[in-house]
């Protein structure tokens, strides 16, 4: 019986690049393969030319032993491939049935019959066991039963191979247990699964076999079971790479550096996003906020960036009352920060790379006097931090827009961390970032901390929250649950109050 799906020398050229060379795979039905590699290594435009959404320059895509050529996701559909992109493609305002159906709508003279949409996607979830009200409006549920909507999505238009990108980045420990549940049951079921994560423990506790990409080539393909995350890294960076990270315990009696009071967000929809909050971070030690997404995390940083409004409440940073300043101000009062919405918010994407790292700077006596900017001081300082942080780029003076993403993310690291100010807030700081820049990024932030400074580190990612984190607070429905020590908190304790348990 031929592979499920086989590529055979796929090739795709841009300008100055081979983004893919060569690459060859094949999966067999009812396998789960993983897909890893850096950033810029060409798993998304593999991707995209298995899906159509890009052609390749040269190779051959095989589906069950049949050559395919995919002009348009439509034809990939077509064929039984369905894929879940890591920003989900719902409408919050619709059903569950409704979404699913969207675009292969069963009608009754030429209008949606809701009864048999859902009929049809209850059957669907009760046969894959994934336990979904059809009539439930999308934008009132959690973000695991949405990722559940997607994978029935997929399956009501007959998809056979599945293709997962990133599936884990927004669930909590126990949303990420019942979906890889589901995926197993899928691929028992004979459904083709492959997925790409930056997560190696994922990849170990998943997958049947792993396919590593380097510089757009196939570095080797292992079976999961005889393999171990060391020999991952190794094939996808060329070297061994450490996320255990070594640091001192913070000092006992460090003076608090940011400390919040009482505070409250104004309400929206009925409801306010933060209620009555109080925190304090110390010089010296990174505290981790874990929760899920959605329940106030993107709010509270706002908030303490001078990015939202506050109702009632006190902020302040280093003994300076930040509440009313503008984040100009807030800035010079000694706050740095690491945006979740790298693009719309940390970059201006459609300038140079020396503008973006400008940022903050521009009074700095090193680079400007009397108002008037050195510019070759200006590229030279965006120079300096683009090659300490790795940043691949042709020039400092191309666009921001440029670069891929894990690139950008290191661009705006690049230019808060070089603030070197006493509070730095890191909102996913690895987010879209390989492994080997992750663990640099680690070793920096800790650093960071050494000097002296307080990190305010918000995640998505239990495992960098575990990892990083002096003490672990949780947030929960726009309040803090509980608070852990880092160095003795487990997965499970942590997400059991990121569920709204008790540990």
């Amino acid at each position: 019986m031929p592979p499920a799906l086989e590529l055979r020398d796929i090739t795709k050229r841009f300008p100055g690049v081979v983004a893919n060379d060569r690459v060859s795979l094949a999966v067999e039905e009812g396998e789960i393969r993983a897909l890893v590699g850096e950033n810029g290594a060409g798993k998304t435009t593999l991707m995209n030319i298995l899906y159509g959404l890009d052609q390749p320059d040269e190779g051959e895509i095989l589906i069950r032993g049949e050559l395919c050529q995919f002009h348009s996701p439509l034809d990939a559909i077509r064929s039984g491939l369905g894929m879940v992109h890591q920003h989900f493609m719902l409408f919050p305002s619709l059903s569950v049935a409704e979404n699913v159906v969207f675009g292969c709508e069963p009608t009754h003279s030429g209008i949606l019959d809701q009864q048999a949409a859902q009929r049809s996607v209850a059957a669907l979830s009760e046969d894959f066991g994934l336990q979904i009200d059809p009539r439930a409006r999308v934008g009132s549920l959690s973000v695991g039963v949405r990722q559940r909507i997607e994978i029935l999505k997929m399956l009501y238009r007959g998809a056979e191979i599945l293709i997962l990108d990133e599936p884990t980045a927004v669930l909590t420990p126990q949303e990420r247990d019942s979906l890889f549940g589901i995926l197993r049951a899928l691929a028992a079921n004979g459904k083709t699964i492959i997925f790409i994560t930056h997560k190696l423990p994922e990849v170990l506790a998943l997958s049947d076999s792993a396919t590593a990409l380097r510089d757009g080539a196939v570095t080797g393909t292992v079976r999961t079971a005889d393999s171990d995350a060391q020999e991952m890294c190794r094939l996808m960076v060329g070297r061994d790479v450490e996320l255990q990270v070594a640091k001192r315990s913070p000092p006992a009696d460090s003076e608090p550096v940011l400390s919040i009071q009482n505070l409250t967000l104004p309400e929206t929809g009925g409801r306010a996003a933060i209620r009555q909050l109080d925190l304090e971070v110390r010089a010296g030690e990174i505290v981790g906020i874990a929760g899920a997404a959605g329940n106030g995390q993107t709010e509270l940083v706002e908030a303490i960036a001078g990015l939202r409004p506050t109702a009632s409440g006190r902020i302040s940073v280093q003994g300076t009352v930040t509440s009313s300043l503008s984040v100009g101000a807030r800035r010079r009062a000694g706050q740095s920060h690491v945006p979740e919405d790298r693009d719309g918010v940390g970059l201006a994407l459609e300038a140079p790379l020396t503008d973006n790292l400008l940022m903050g700077f521009d009074n700095h006596p090193s680079l400007a006097h009397l108002g008037i900017l050195n510019l070759g001081a200006v590229r030279q300082h965006a120079e300096d931090l683009l090659g300490q942080f790795a940043v691949k780029t042709h020039s400092a003076l191309e666009s921001a827009g440029t670069l891929s993403g894990g690139n950008r993310q290191k661009l705006v690291l690049a230019r808060e961390l070089a603030h070197q100010a006493s509070l730095l807030i890191a909102e996913q700081p690895t987010r879209g970032v390989d492994i080997g820049a992750t663990e640099q990024i680690y070793e920096l932030l800790v650093e960071y901390r050494d000097r002296g400074n307080a990190i305010l580190l918000v995640s998505t990612d239990l495992t960098e929250i575990l990892a990083l984190s002096d003490r672990i607070v949780v947030m929960f429905e726009g309040e803090l649950v509980g608070e852990l020590p880092g160095p003795s908190a487990t997965e499970e304790a942590v997400g059991m109050l990121m569920g709204g348990g008790g540990t």
